[in-house]
């Protein structure tokens, strides 16, 4: 009790009545709960709770018998396999910090990471062996003297090419089955004292500068594994497919949700919609997250790749980028139960959620499609959203028009950036954590996201949201994937440009970009409609976000458009 502070009595806390929050403990329990019922499943690799908490010590032991605990970091680049999940208990177990590093990075920008972070140990997966063996080159070279080359630990996948790991293992690294058999199946790990400690550390994508180091504590993680099973009605023993990334936010911090739940993981190294379609058949999967773009996949899949489900058999949490109105519809309509989410690195993953409201199920589809879009409530666990004016930081009126910055604080807001004060006092003005993206809030309370700060058009003095506008070009029918930026305008200042990817069976060329513009002046203000349209693949972040940045850019370097006849 802090000083000063009143209260019925004078009871202390005392090892009996008070713990630390870690999520460590799920796992204890489940491998006495439910020694016997699978934890992990890979391949032809099957693991049980039993096995796993077992495995994990071992990871724990072999960690501290080198030295590496409270004040380490271990880095894992490895896509959905066991390790990476063994990683997320065996690591803090042994008090260090686990740091899961995206695997679509390329060797610059990893060999930053690994440097930034000092990492003591990296795991990683035998298919990333180069990238990694490349990266710690470049950190070497920049370190010069300075550089302690960190323990190598390469893990191996029956479904990879065995003659890699081989060379991996004759360079010096030590193979993850030999590492764990260091290791004691018994090790007597330690809960953290204190549970500010760090548990994990992520970095973001940095779309526009370095990747900052996001911190992570014990009870952050602890409060948000509980918090999204309880949003999502992730219920015990659920059958979870890992579409999404456990790199990405350390998987929602599903990963630990998991084992309070004694659930089941299935491992999936490459998510493709034919894969997502028979792991469902296959294990019954219950649940999975994804991004917008997975599910754009999925609706889109070849129909010999899907199998027909129920009504609301499977439950989808999607995050990430906003999802169009349109595929939350067409995921319904295939038998998903879409649980949309927003939230950052920054707040453990997601922690909004679009609250379903039983009065909505009987609106027409697109009304209860635009409702669905929306980012919705804070998670149980995190005390404060709201939307603040960017100057004064007041609160903006529930109008559903008035843009103001979306802000957080509570339990899910992570401890900080990595070694970067000049971040956190940004990020931490005015006692919210600042998320840089704009949005309204409705006269329901709940909030939307309207954009990026940096992605806002601004034509004639009027605001466009990017997001809208794609929002009704994601219902062309000729339209897989669409992203809008501002393109320089002599008339206007700036004016909507579209960058358009087709489904497979159409043509791009003049006509279909008439046909684009025609059909978005039938259905939104003038001044939003896309005055140039530009077809092709479309630039994505290694986490699967469209780099607006790169688009802005190419943008830019078509000129502006000159007075033009619309």
């Amino acid at each position: 009790m802090g000083s000063g502070s009143v209260d019925i009595d004078e009871l202390p806390r005392n090892e009996a009545n008070y713990t630390a929050l870690t999520p460590l403990w799920f796992l204890e329990r489940a491998a006495v709960v439910h020694p016997d019922r699978l934890a992990l499943i890979h391949g032809s690799r099957r693991y049980t709770w039993l096995q796993t908490y077992r495995r994990c010590r071992r990871l724990a032991s072999a960690l501290a018998r080198r030295s590496i605990g409270a004040g380490s970091t271990v880095a894992v680049i490895a896509p959905n396999v066991p390790a990476i999940y063994e990683a997320h208990f065996g690591v803090p177990m042994s008090g260090a910090v686990v740091n899961c590093v995206n695997i679509r990075l390329n060797a610059p920008t990893i060999a930053f990471l690994l440097q930034h972070s000092s990492a003591a140990v990296v795991m990683v997966d035998q298919e990333f062996f180069g990238l990694t063996k490349e990266a710690l080159k470049i950190w070497a070279d920049k370190s010069k003297s300075k550089f302690r080359p960190p323990i190598l630990v390469v893990i191996g996948d029956e479904s990879c090419d065995g003659k890699v790991l081989q060379s991996a293992i004759e360079s010096g690294a030590i193979e993850y089955e030999q590492f764990l058999a260091s290791g004691d199946p018994e090790f007597a790990w330690s809960p953290p004292k204190d549970e500010w400690q760090s548990i994990a550390l992520g970095y973001t994508s940095g779309t526009t500068s370095s990747p900052k180091g996001v911190v992570l504590s014990h009870r952050g993680a602890y409060l948000m594994a509980l918090s999204g099973a309880l949003i999502w009605g992730l219920n015990e023993g659920a059958i979870y497919l890992w579409t999404l990334p456990m790199f990405h936010c350390n998987g929602w911090c599903y990963t630990w949700s998991l084992a309070a739940l004694c659930g089941t993981n299935i491992c999936m190294r490459q998510v493709s919609a034919k894969g997502v379609y028979s792991a469902i058949e296959k294990y019954k999967v219950t649940h999975f997250c994804a991004a917008p773009v997975v599910l754009n996949s999925i609706i889109n899949a070849r129909p010999e790749e899907t199998i027909p489900l129920p009504p609301n058999s499977v439950n989808v949490m999607t995050a990430g980028a906003a999802p169009p109105p349109s595929i939350l519809s067409a995921m319904a309509e295939r038998g998903f139960r879409v649980t949309h989410t927003y939230g950052l690195s920054e707040t453990y993953g997601p922690s909004t959620v679009c609250a379903w409201k039983s009065e909505w199920d009987s609106l027409p589809p697109d009304v209860r499609a635009k409702l669905h879009a929306r980012q919705g409530v804070r998670y149980i666990s995190l005390e404060g959203l709201d939307v603040v004016d960017l100057k004064t930081l007041q609160p903006v009126p529930a109008d559903g028009t008035t843009l103001g910055e979306i802000v957080m604080k509570g339990n899910l807001v992570m401890k900080g950036y990595l070694k970067n004060p000049k971040a956190n006092e940004e990020a931490f003005k005015g006692g919210w954590y600042h998320s840089g993206d704009i949005g309204v809030k409705h006269k329901d309370g709940y909030i939307e996201v309207k954009d990026r700060a940096k992605d806002i058009i601004i034509s004639g003095g009027e605001n466009i949201s990017s997001l809208e506008v794609e929002s009704v070009l994601y219902t062309h029918p000729a339209i897989l994937e669409v992203s809008v930026v501002a393109r320089p305008d002599q008339q206007w200042g700036e004016s909507p440009c579209a960058f358009v990817t087709l489904k497979e069976q159409e043509k791009a060329g003049p006509r279909m970009a008439e046909d684009i513009i025609k059909f978005a002046k039938a259905k939104m203000p003038g001044y939003w409609v896309p005055k140039s349209v530009v077809f092709g693949s479309l630039p994505k972040t290694a986490t699967g976000k469209i780099q607006k940045h790169v688009l802005r850019s190419r943008a830019k370097e078509m000129g502006p458009l000159s007075k033009s006849r619309l």
